[in-house]
């Protein structure tokens, strides 16, 4: 009989010891996953909480050569709204119309697709400017996007993912060229997108 007792009180001891084994491990592995989580979400936060205007400015100081298509006047001034730049309506039209995500490239080739009329189309009424600016600036804005080649596509695709996500990848090297000055504007308007524009993306 008390052999018996004593195995069962051993069993029971053991039994025991296992289960606080389990809940210690169990405790540290939710605090790992709950630090984790916390972590993407306050860096989820911080890229969502960058100014277009603050990420426009980045983009033209790495990619100079970019138009500013800044030309339009305010409606509320009639001053010529120089902080209303083409990147900055850019960025506003993916990450509050359309509510993407700002970290992924995937993402920003989607709203390149809907300037080229190859995905989603881009609301008259809701595009950043439309109702601040005299001029709507959507179809200049389309224009410029279709005439810059994939590279450069690209090339700003990857500049704002490395500005919402630094430490997805290295900043794109600065490129200059003289025939495309950055305060490019109306005066040399590209032409407008033709059918077929959809093959560009491939």
């Amino acid at each position: 009989m008390l052999g018996a007792k004593y195995r069962e009180d051993h069993n029971l001891i053991r039994v025991s010891l296992i289960r606080k084994v389990i809940t210690f491990f169990l405790g540290i592995l939710l605090f790992m996953l709950a630090s984790n989580l916390r972590d993407v979400q306050l860096s989820s936060v911080s890229a969502q909480s960058l100014r277009p205007n603050s990420v426009a400015e980045q983009v033209y100081q790495l990619i100079p050569e970019l138009p500013l298509e800044n030309q339009y006047l305010s409606q509320e001034t009639r001053e010529v709204a120089t902080n209303n730049t083409l990147i900055s309506r850019f960025v506003r039209y993916h990450q509050y119309v359309k509510s993407r995500p700002v970290k992924f490239r995937l993402d920003w080739k989607f709203t390149i697709a809907d300037y080229l009329e190859a995905n989603e189309p881009i609301s008259y009424d809701r595009y950043p400017g439309s109702k601040t600016l005299s001029n709507h600036p959507l179809e200049g804005d389309r224009a410029v996007i279709y005439n810059l080649s994939r590279s450069q596509r690209n090339q700003l695709i990857d500049t704002l993912v490395s500005i919402y996500n630094p430490t997805s990848s290295e900043v794109p090297k600065t490129t200059n060229d003289s025939s495309n000055p950055s305060n490019n504007n109306s005066n040399n308007r590209p032409r407008l997108p033709q059918p077929g524009d959809a093959d560009l993306l491939r």
